[in-house]
């Protein structure tokens, strides 16, 4: 790969922009370096917490100017397979937070925990032991198993803490059925993003922290990938990782400051 070909960047945020709410570098110097010569930059995160209008707002708290038609989410991309797949007005069970239950709405679903046309399971922090039964049990009389993202984990100041793919876990082991996975590993957002950015997959640079999600799903798109090791990622998992990034750095500072001598 050579970076001088790349003209856009889609970029993961937990682990890369930021860490614990936190900002990783100066943001908004980094941003200027990466879209210097005209690159474009989208945003892709397997985070179905937040609508995407909440993480513009966010990224604007970073001194960052960012429009909607950048962000793509895994609840995102789980509404519009929904919309692909269900009529509207679609009942949905919802094991997740509001960030979820507002996409699906917004995409002209309603919320009906009771007689669902599908179970949709994203990261939910509140979730109960009622709550895993019950979506359990719609699951195991035969309602479709939809599931955000499998990230089994997440990075907080306290340590790794459960993620979406611990609850999709939880619920395949009770009910022996595979989730259909919208978000990342899968290619889905990677496409969305290509088509948004107008650039072609050999033309963009997909940066994360993650292998089994961020790294598989550009690959799997046909995109150059850059493995970030400021999230959740060690050296030596990166050189275990096959096929092998075409970059791995430290952070995304790091890539910025190669791409202004290219």
């Amino acid at each position: 790969m050579e970076l001088k070909s790349i003209r856009a960047f889609i970029l993961d945020m937990d682990g890369v922009l930021w860490r614990s709410g936190e900002a990783i570098g100066d943001l908004p110097a980094i941003f200027e370096r990466l879209q210097q010569d005209g690159r474009k930059v989208a945003f892709a995160t397997n985070n179905s917490s937040t609508t995407v209008q909440g993480y513009v707002d966010k990224l604007n708290g970073f001194g960052l100017s960012v429009e909607p038609w950048q962000i793509f989410t895994s609840a995102k991309a789980t509404a519009e397979y929904l919309q692909n797949n269900y009529p509207e007005g679609s009942r949905m069970h919802v094991l997740g937070e509001q960030g979820l239950r507002d996409t699906l709405t917004d995409h002209g679903f309603e919320i009906d925990n009771l007689k669902p046309d599908a179970v949709v399971a994203g990261i939910d922090r509140h979730c109960t032991y009622d709550d895993l039964a019950e979506s359990a049990l719609l699951i195991r009389s035969g309602v479709p198993f939809i599931g955000t993202n499998p990230d089994k984990s997440f990075p907080a100041p306290q340590g790794q803490l459960p993620g979406a793919g611990a609850l999709l876990a939880a619920l395949e082991a009770a009910t022996d059925v595979q989730p259909t996975i919208i978000g990342k590993p899968q290619p889905t957002m990677m496409l969305q993003a290509l088509e948004a950015l107008g650039t072609t997959a050999t033309e963009t640079l997909v940066v994360g922290d993650r292998l089994e999600t961020d790294i598989q799903s550009g690959q799997t798109a046909g995109c150059h990938t850059c493995l970030v090791l400021s999230g959740v990622t060690t050296e030596e998992m990166a050189a275990a990782w096959q096929p092998a990034p075409d970059l791995t750095l430290p952070d995304l500072n790091t890539l910025s400051e190669i791409l202004v001598n290219v």
